[in-house]
């Protein structure tokens, strides 16, 4: 076993906090033949491992369990499937069984207790180890490693002390160890005391610190090893790292200065670079994708255009950049010229048009897809869905069934928002249904169906749903459960629930305000009103939008208070609306205050001079009061500025 066994020490050394399981299998498998193994019994083997690999673990079992002669490689095989899936029980059942053990056989089941998480099961890890008659530096890294992997750093450490012979990956695995509980000082100090590093030390290092968000110690350590490098490590990967944790931060600059750090394929001469590392393509993407995040295209192309070789992660970036500037025409170009465009381009694309409102082109770029996934078919239902095309995204999803890809949350969160836009009760419900058998509602799932239900006007229904989450809800729900009782006119029940959530200690959105404000101008509380305008901005510090003052003008202007409503409009830091001025209009109305609303009237106007409805509505005031000359006066002006009276029209679900 032990050439064997060497193998899988190498393939041990490339991850330093994987634990030896499903790899194994296939190295087991593939070096059973050189050790005179049966022909039978070698293909049995590697049929178990091929079955492990494709998640196919009972069949497996069912081979294992069928085959009249096993060696250690068959049962350790078979072991490595339950570890990879953390039954560790199976694992031990079978370990337990075996007539004959080897090393490996003690690392796979030491390292499936460690895997799972919870002290029983890693003081098991620990008896077995101190049962073990012969370790070798993989029984001594995988506890390790364990250790570390649950934040018990001490125990790693003295077990690492302990170690007659540490190696690199025993070192790689604390420094990831410290770096995981967030001591970046213990994981720096072991990392200066390692005589010898490996790529995988500075890869290690440098992404821990990316993680604990300590960028500049970083930078400061891959300029201390470049300093002080032999010539022999490559540290281009943690470069490569380092520039793309400056870029989830915004850094562009710094990033892009660590990039010119790194010397090109070519030197100045033409010549290849000499250095003891050089710009890979990973570099390029990297910083690609730093302009990308912050919108600067020009200089994301300039460097795309100056690359020698692309990769698919290059095109994609590039592609994806573009649809996220909404520069459609550039994206589509990059696209055709792709050499293999794969899922991601065509979805980018897709998704990008759909965005955009083209829902032809897009539609037509899904057409042509090869092969379509389920983020192809949810990008282009959501963009028909976004777009308000309510029956092209329920034809979308009709054909999604028929070619048999299955809908996740995100389909169903989109097609359920689809029928709140349809106000399609029965369509709703039918959607519910098919929801509770083929997927368990999560909370945007439920958040989706409580939307549809108020908006389909079952607020008894909206309500149960609501009710059936009991704490597991998000201030969405709340804000979903709200905003449906205001649109019902429910106010004081809305206003009832508003209170239990500020019982609860649930912050808060913008959101919940404007439906808490709707739900007192719906109740007529103007002194309630007036009180939770006030709170919005010094008890939560949230800055009124345009329609929390919408809102506002609407419950002073529905009990008459049009002096009040028209003052705020006139106090407003921005520019009042139609949604401002429509409160306003609407008030005047009820109360006949034709002064008012001939200024409301004429603001509307200004904003819509296509629409008939403030034509109207003043022209029916000055006919309520009599004042004939006034009213023959809105219809001239109607009529000389070409305003059609739109024809009324009921859209309620019978």
């Amino acid at each position: 076993m032990a050439p064997l066994y060497g193998a899988l020490r190498k393939l041990r050394s490339r991850n330093i906090l994987q634990f030896p399981c499903i790899s194994c299998c296939r190295t087991l498998a593939s070096l059973t033949k050189s050790h005179k193994t049966p022909p039978l019994l070698y293909h049995a083997n590697k049929k178990i491992s091929h079955l492990i690999r494709i998640g196919r673990l009972s069949e497996a079992r069912a081979l294992f369990d069928s085959m009249n002669q096993r060696n250690t490689v068959t049962w350790n095989s078979m072991m490595s499937g339950y570890v990879h899936r953390r039954e560790i029980a199976k694992a031990r059942q079978l370990f337990d069984e075996m007539p004959q053990r080897d090393i490996v056989s003690w690392n796979l089941i030491i390292s499936g207790y460690f895997s799972c998480r919870g002290s029983r099961y890693i003081e098991e890890g620990r008896k077995l180890f101190d049962e073990m008659q012969e370790r070798d530096c993989v029984s001594w890294n995988t506890v390790i490693s364990g250790y570390a992997k649950n934040g018990r750093m001490k125990e790693a450490l003295k077990l690492f002390d302990a170690m007659p012979e540490p190696n690199v990956v025993s070192s790689n695995a604390l420094i990831t160890g410290f770096l995981l509980n967030g001591d970046v000082d213990s994981a720096v100090e072991s990392f200066r005391r390692i005589p010898v590093r490996d790529s995988a030390s500075f890869n290690a290092l440098i992404s821990g610190l990316v993680r604990n968000g300590e960028l500049n110690v970083a930078a400061k350590i891959l300029h201390e090893c470049g300093e002080g490098d032999n010539g022999k490590d490559d540290l281009v990967a943690a470069y490569n790292t380092l520039i793309a944790g400056y870029g989830q931060k915004g850094m562009v600059e710094e990033a892009r200065c660590l990039f010119d750090e790194i010397p090109d394929y070519q030197g100045e001469d033409g010549n290849k670079s000499e250095r003891r590392f050089r710009r890979n393509v990973v570099s390029w993407n990297s910083m690609m994708m730093c302009y990308v995040k912050t919108g600067d295209i020009v200089s994301a192309r300039e460097l795309f255009d100056r690359m020698t070789e692309r990769d698919t992660c290059t095109w994609n970036t590039m592609i994806s950049g573009y649809v996220q500037v909404s520069d459609m025409e550039e994206a589509s170009k990059l696209f055709l010229e792709m050499p293999s465009p794969d899922a991601l381009s065509w979805n980018s694309i897709i998704t990008g048009y759909s965005q955009n409102g083209d829902l032809g082109l897009a539609k037509d770029f899904f057409l042509r897809m090869p092969n379509k996934n389920l983020i192809s078919w949810n990008s282009v239902i959501a963009g028909y869905e976004k777009n308000e095309d309510y029956n092209g995204a329920i034809e979308l999803f009709s054909q999604m069934q028929l070619e048999g890809e299955r809908p996740d949350r995100h389909t169903l969160s989109s097609v359920l928002s689809v029928c709140a836009g349809l106000v399609d009760l029965y369509l709703g419900k039918q959607i519910h249904q098919f929801i509770t058998k083929i997927v368990l509602p999560d909370m945007p799932i439920n958040n989706s169906l409580i939307t549809m239900y108020s908006r389909c006007g079952a607020i008894a229904d909206a309500c149960i749903v609501f009710n059936e989450m009991k704490l597991y809800k998000d201030v969405i729900t709340w804000n979903a459960m709200i905003g449906g009782y205001a649109f019902h006119g429910l106010g004081s029940e809305a206003l009832e629930l508003f209170k239990v959530m500020q019982r609860l200690k649930i912050h808060p959105t913008y959101i919940t305000f404007i439906s808490v404000l709707n739900a007192c101008a719906h109740a007529g509380l103007v002194e309630e009103g007036r009180r939770q305008f006030s709170s919005m901005i010094k008890d939560y510090g949230i800055k009124p939008r345009i329609e929390h003052f919408a809102s506002l003008v609407d419950i002073l202007a529905r009990q008459g208070q049009l002096q009040e409503a028209l003052d705020v409009i006139k106090s407003m830091p921005f520019k009042p609306d139609k949604a401002v001025w429509g409160a306003l209009l609407g008030g005047c109305r009820v109360h006949n205050k034709v002064e008012f609303a001939q200024v409301a009237a004429e603001a509307l106007i200004r904003l819509e001079p296509e629409s008939s409805a403030p034509y109207v509505l003043l022209y029916n005031m000055y006919a309520n009061l009599g004042q004939w000359d006034d009213a023959e006066r809105v219809r001239v002006l109607m009529e000389k500025n070409n305003v059609k009276k739109q024809t009324g029209y009921s859209w309620v679900d019978s």
